[in-house]
């Protein structure tokens, strides 16, 4: 591991039993999408293995004013995970858990089928991403990352999020779907009494987790009655 990588100390972040969700940042819009989906997984007291790509680091700065630096990923991460779009903080956000790669490093272990993990989520997905995980480019360790959780068989939910999308890339999302990778539009439902930005972007990154299996509180649930979303 490189310098710039640390792993946690505590129970979920460390130790020969961890087994962490892979979260891939790509370059595209919607920066509140996966910080939003890493809040909610470390509240599922879930390990966290993260790459961020250099596309995604001008989006963050774009988007939060953040520059996301590999020498201060963790005081980086906490105050963009510590923003949220709306007034009113968020719970607070531990990093215990959280083992940072550089998006160049290619020996790292999530780049490897024989290191443990549960999956992969990318979030957002560009459509360049789209293309490369299709292709197996493995141009960084993002795509690289994805594409052996493919070939792991492991669950990997692309975050997709263009529009519109061309044939090439609605091509490339057939092509990952039949892999066994879940397509996830960055997609927000409105039937959930949504009265702020920040639960439009909750309701996308819960649909994430659902898909991966992990528990989670970020939106309302239909159920099966119409209006009681608005009404309350």
């Amino acid at each position: 591991m490189s310098d710039s990588g640390a792993s946690g100390s505590g129970p979920s972040g460390g130790g020969a039993d961890r087994r962490p969700w892979v979260v891939g940042v790509s370059g595209a819009s919607g920066t509140p999408y996966a910080a939003a989906v890493l809040r909610g997984l470390l509240a599922a007291g879930e390990a966290v293995d993260l790459v961020v790509s250099r596309a995604a680091r001008l989006t963050v700065l774009d988007e939060t004013g953040i520059s996301f630096r590999d020498a201060h990923w963790q005081q980086d991460l906490l105050e963009w995970l510590e923003r949220p779009l709306d007034a009113g903080p968020p719970e607070p956000v531990k990093l215990d858990a959280v083992r940072y790669w550089p998006a160049g490093d290619l020996a790292a272990g999530p780049s490897s089928g024989s290191y443990p993990a549960k999956g992969m989520l990318v979030v957002p997905c560009s459509t360049a991403s789209v293309a490369g995980i299709a292709l197996g480019l493995s141009k960084d360790l993002l795509q690289r990352a994805a594409s052996v959780t493919l070939k792991e068989r492991r669950p990997l939910v692309v975050c997709v999020r263009e529009a519109p999308l061309s044939g090439q890339t609605l091509r490339q999302l057939v092509a990952l779907d039949d892999a066994g990778a879940v397509v996830l539009p960055a997609s927000p439902g409105f039937y959930a009494g949504t009265r702020s930005a920040q639960q439009l972007v909750d309701f996308v990154a819960g649909r994430v987790l659902d898909a991966a299996g992990v528990p989670h509180g970020l939106y309302r649930r239909w159920a099966g009655e119409l209006g009681t979303g608005r009404a309350e």
